[in-house]
């Protein structure tokens, strides 16, 4: 009997033990831990720009939520940035420069009962701002832009204050930051000699699929009857449209292609089994 109860004398002690170092692990995940605001994200549109389209739109629009007891959002920051991603000797990149000060009193009420802060701009409107002109930037450059939430009590809150699930997050979305590339997308007929080489890996030929060329409502197919070809096509200086597709055959599996521009980089490639329907090409300006 003595030892039954020395046991049941024993069991509390080590319930008590794991209790106070259960404690110890919640004060380690709370210190530290401070509740801010988020720039919830509700809508994002015109990414990419297309440096054709110096009045490609930009819209953002964020919901904000304060979560710091007893503050109120006093003001929205936004700066703005640029890198230049270009394989040249020149670095027009700009660092980062406020570009707009928002005030509460401009948000409107959303749908879900919460103020929302809407930014639109276009491409032209973001270069101006950071001192770019439309020479200075080409595809795969980027733009950025960054809010700040300033609150009452003299904090402020942006993409480098949340974790993961604040930024990246399915419920919060708010990164704070967004980044938008620049594309390359003719919106018209880029004259000179493009080169298109064609492959079928079975060898027999595209068996009814084509590339098709439409240039001012004039359409030409190309394919071939072997395992390769290739085929130089000129768009003459006169021509105001161009519209390229990719025709569907018997066995597209078997189909590979790629286009080079006239500045000799690639603007398109697929395969096998391609796309059908329009090609969406990519010929940065010079």
């Amino acid at each position: 009997m003595r030892k039954l109860k020395v046991l049941l004398l024993a069991i509390p002690l080590v319930f008590m033990t794991s209790c106070e170092s259960d404690d110890k692990v919640v004060d380690q995940v709370l210190d530290g831990f401070t509740s801010g605001a988020v720039l919830r994200t509700r809508a994002l549109e015109g990414n990419p720009f297309n440096a054709f389209v110096a009045d490609s739109p930009l819209l953002i629009r964020v919901e904000s939520q304060n979560g710091r007891a007893g503050t109120t959002v006093t003001s929205v920051d936004l700066y703005s940035s640029f890198t230049d991603n270009q394989d040249d000797p020149v670095d027009v990149s700009k660092s980062e420069t406020l570009i707009g000060s928002f005030d509460p009193s401009t948000f409107t009420d959303g749908s879900r009962g919460l103020p929302e802060l809407t930014f639109d701009t276009t491409l032209g409107a973001s270069a101006t701002a950071l001192g770019l002109s439309s020479s200075d930037y080409s595809g795969g450059d980027v733009f950025s832009y960054r809010f700040v939430v300033n609150l009452s009590d003299g904090t402020s809150w942006t993409d480098v204050n949340g974790n993961g699930n604040i930024t990246g997050g399915s419920y919060f979305s708010s990164p704070y930051r967004y980044n938008v590339v620049v594309s390359c997308i003719p919106v018209a007929a880029i004259p000179g000699d493009y080169v298109l080489v064609m492959n079928d890996s079975y060898g027999d030929g595209w068996n009814g699929a084509s590339v098709r060329l439409t240039v001012d409502g004039v359409a030409t197919d190309y394919n071939i009857s072997g395992s390769t070809g290739t085929e130089t096509i000129t768009i003459p200086d006169t021509a105001s449209e161009m519209k390229w597709e990719f025709i569907s055959g018997d066995w597209d599996s078997e189909i590979t292609f790629t286009l080079t521009a006239p500045n000799g980089k690639p603007a398109y490639s697929d395969g096998p089994s391609p796309f059908v329907g329009e090609m969406v090409l990519n010929i940065c300006p010079d």
